[in-house]
């Protein structure tokens, strides 16, 4: 889910954009697009739609240290006593990256903030900020230096994402912290790449109001929907583009990451009024982390490349649909997986690698443990309410 996706200026009109995610098929669905306009700017957020408290604080435990070391780099350095937020800041600020995600079939940018694991590269952010991604590009803030980055993994259920920025050695590394020790009302500072503009990360100041909060973030835009749990609530004022940024205690160490904001904000120049901001705690994402980084993939977890099938899934308009009987396919993109299949337009797809579909997340779920190369069978109801069954060889796709 991301701000990019742009349904007014769709040649499918509103409502019918280009992306790859979940409204439109899943992993690896996109659109051919006519000659490009010029690139559209745009500034990773989730909109907050809802917000429920639970009733018992994060769960504790040993941070995993797998990734986070940083043998022949430097870490970002900690400090035993609170620091100001200018001070942590100068100290945090070397060991982030901007993220630009290109959309090169809808022709569009969009920016996030990455924080660095491993001197050789290694980069956590929010699934959201490479979501639908042809290419990636991140600039680190400690060297200058922008490298070309590839997907290593991704659980986009909890929207946590590894990449890699090729050729990069030497790279300063952010100091992590324990998010088990976090309490109500601890001190914290978000930093990130607010609204895009690059340069010197953005800097905002706030408290802790709540623990293992649950939401859903949407993207207004798209309509896309996602339910995200265990979170570290603040009122921080985050904004577009602080998405992946880290959230930093009062001694100079990462303990979340900076994910989603009400969307009482407003955008561009226009000021701010966010209160309330949302972030993964570092634990439950190096966590993560470290299972993409050992090539460990479930139900959750996709390791590498995108599986692409081709499908978007829209509205029935013969009573299947999401009626359980089925994902109506409003769009089939010529020559792909599904279109050589014999799926087109109009077609039910009725179940992927023998497990039933009715929606497009069902889809997106099922495609996770695949990868291009890997042979599926597909089954749906033509138009005329005939069965049909094949066997597909996914291709490759934009990110998840």
């Amino acid at each position: 889910m991301s701000e990019n996706y742009d349904q007014e200026n769709s040649p499918h009109g509103p409502g019918q954009g280009y992306l790859s995610g979940p409204t439109f098929g899943g992993p690896g669905y996109g659109y051919p697009v006519p000659p490009p306009p010029p690139p559209r700017n745009h500034h990773r957020a989730l909109i907050i739609t809802g917000a429920v408290a639970l009733a018992f604080g994060v769960g504790a435990g040993a941070l995993v240290n797998g990734l986070g070391s940083s043998p022949t780099g430097t870490a970002t350095a900690t400090s035993k006593t609170s620091l100001s937020a200018g001070q942590i800041a100068s100290r945090v600020d070397p060991g982030l990256v901007d993220v630009v995600s290109t959309d090169g079939l809808a022709q569009a940018e969009s920016a996030g903030t990455g924080i660095v694991l491993s001197s050789t590269g290694e980069i956590l952010t929010n699934n959201h900020v490479i979501s639908g991604a042809t290419s990636i590009k991140v600039i680190d803030i400690g060297n200058g230096r922008t490298y070309t980055a590839k997907v290593v993994g991704y659980d986009a259920s909890a929207d946590v994402a590894v990449i890699q920025a090729q050729g990069a050695s030497g790279l300063t590394t952010a100091s992590l912290g324990n998010s088990s020790t976090v309490g109500v009302g601890s001190s914290v500072v978000a930093l990130g790449n607010a609204q895009g503009k690059g340069g010197t990360p953005s800097m905002a100041t706030g408290t802790v109001t709540g623990l293992n909060q649950s939401i859903t973030a949407s993207d207004d835009l798209s309509g896309t929907q996602e339910q995200l749990t265990g979170l570290i609530e603040t009122n921080a004022d985050i904004q577009p583009g602080d998405s992946g940024g880290p959230l930093v205690n009062p001694y100079g160490q990462v303990i979340g990451m900076d994910t989603a904001a009400s969307s009482s904000y407003q955008f561009q120049d226009q000021g701010s009024s966010a209160t309330q901001a949302y972030s993964i705690p570092i634990n439950t994402a190096i966590s993560i982390a470290n299972q993409i980084e050992a090539g460990s993939g479930s139900s959750t977890v996709h390791i590498g490349a995108t599986a692409f099938l081709g499908v978007g899934v829209g509205s029935s308009q013969n009573g299947f649909g999401n009626s359980g009987n089925g994902a109506y396919l409003q769009n089939v993109e010529q020559g792909s997986p599904a279109a050589n299949a014999g799926l087109t337009e109009g077609d039910t797809l009725t179940s992927v690698g023998g497990v039933s579909v009715s929606s497009s997340p069902d889809i997106q779920h099922v495609l996770v443990k695949y990868h291009p190369g890997d042979k599926i069978q597909v089954s749906w109801l033509d138009q005329s309410g005939q069965s049909q069954t094949a066997t597909v060889t996914l291709a490759t796709g934009p990110a998840a």
